[in-house]
């Protein structure tokens, strides 16, 4: 049951649409993961699964065993990655849900074997190795015999071996271009060794528009395809579609005089009488504290400005003369009429990323699924 306006719509054949635009990039064979981890970047994991693969992804990918277990449990067949290593207490159920760890240490690579072992069963693996990131993967040098010992251990199949750029989003970096040069050599090392791995995979979002030879087997979706761009530049490179908007209606209307302070603090007062409209969403909901006084909504097709401190269940704002009632639509993220305010907007007036954005809204605030 469901009282407060207060609502994320997804659009999932936005979903659909950017899977699509990013594979439009992709030689024939390059296999497309979606990642779909931290409930898909807010806007729900099961479901953007579904869109994602229904639009020509072969795997998901997750970070934690527990968002792996929630595809397994509403029927996902998919071959689901998770893109960190594992706690070693969590090997038992990585292999009775079949999900694919992300292997860095001999430790995991040995819990994840006993495991398996007991089970009776064999498990496909992705070693990582280090490229320069610096935040997870086995250390260069050692990453050629590291994935020679995993592959000798009983129950594990390495099917794949993976890095990850640090500034994949920036055009033509050499730090960028040194990472591409590393992990090919790495698998050219690999292949030497007699070591044969069929999932190679490097680049994330962006690297699958601006680095063509970071494909290799398989390319990892991220925020993209939520419609996002990790940079801005991107977007004269490849059309996306936002998935998710984010609105509510007011709740409340009160004329508030010239001078008078409003909200937690008494922070913001009106030079002028105005009319001022409650909006029932806040920090509790996931919208950031960060954009009192300085934040816009959009009510009537114009921007309002958030006035006073957002609270945690409510925020305020200035309608100044305008005609607005109780029940008037309030767009948050998204278009009304010929304005929009995106993640990104939101984003760069609190100074962090879009992804921080999207991934913040919180449990509260239901998804609604347009299809």
């Amino acid at each position: 049951m469901k009282f407060r306006p207060t609502v994320a719509e997804i659009d999932l054949g936005a979903i659909r649409h950017n899977v699509e635009a990013l594979g439009s990039f992709l030689a024939p064979g390059v296999e497309r993961l979606a990642v779909v981890k931290a409930n898909a970047y807010g806007h729900g994991t099961v479901e953007v699964a579904r869109a994602a693969l229904d639009a020509g992804a072969t795997r998901l990918g997750v970070a934690l065993v527990e968002e792996g277990i929630v595809l397994r449990d509403a029927g996902i067949d998919a071959p689901v990655v998770m893109l960190v290593e594992p706690p070693l207490e969590a090997a038992k159920a990585v292999v009775e849900h079949r999900i694919t760890p992300s292997i860095s240490t001999p430790a995991a690579a040995q819990a994840v074997s006993d495991a398996a072992s007991i089970d009776g069963s064999t498990i496909a693996v992705h070693v990582c190795v280090d490229t320069g990131m610096h935040r997870e993967g086995m250390d260069y040098e050692r990453g050629v015999a590291f994935v020679g010992e995993v592959a000798s251990l009983p129950g594990l199949e390495v099917e794949g071996v993976w890095s990850h750029f640090a500034l994949g989003e920036q055009a033509e970096h050499p730090f960028t271009a040194r990472q591409i040069e590393l992990f090919a050599a790495f698998c050219d090392e690999l292949s030497r060794a007699g070591i044969d791995v069929a999932v190679r995979h490097l680049t994330s979002s962006a690297g699958i528009v601006l680095y063509p030879a970071s494909h290799f087997d398989l390319v990892r979706m991220g925020i993209m395809i939520y419609g996002l761009y990790p940079d801005e530049a991107l977007r004269a490179r490849c059309e996306l579609r936002p998935a998710l908007r984010l609105s509510s209606a007011v709740s409340l209307t009160r004329r508030l005089g010239a001078g008078e302070g409003i909200s937690y603090g008494l922070t913001w007062a009106p030079e002028r009488d105005t009319t001022i409209a409650n909006i029932p969403i806040g920090y509790g909901d996931g919208f950031a504290r960060m954009l009192s006084n300085t934040g816009d909504v959009l009510i009537g097709g114009k921007r309002r400005r958030i006035a006073g401190r957002v609270t945690m269940d409510t925020l305020m704002v200035d309608c100044g003369d305008d005609d607005v009632s109780v029940g008037d639509e309030v767009a948050l993220i998204g278009s009304q009429g010929a304005e929009t305010i995106d993640a990104t907007e939101i984003a760069s007036r609190i100074g962090t990323i879009n992804y921080e954005v999207v991934c913040s809204i919180g449990p509260r605030v239901p998804r609604r699924y347009i299809r």
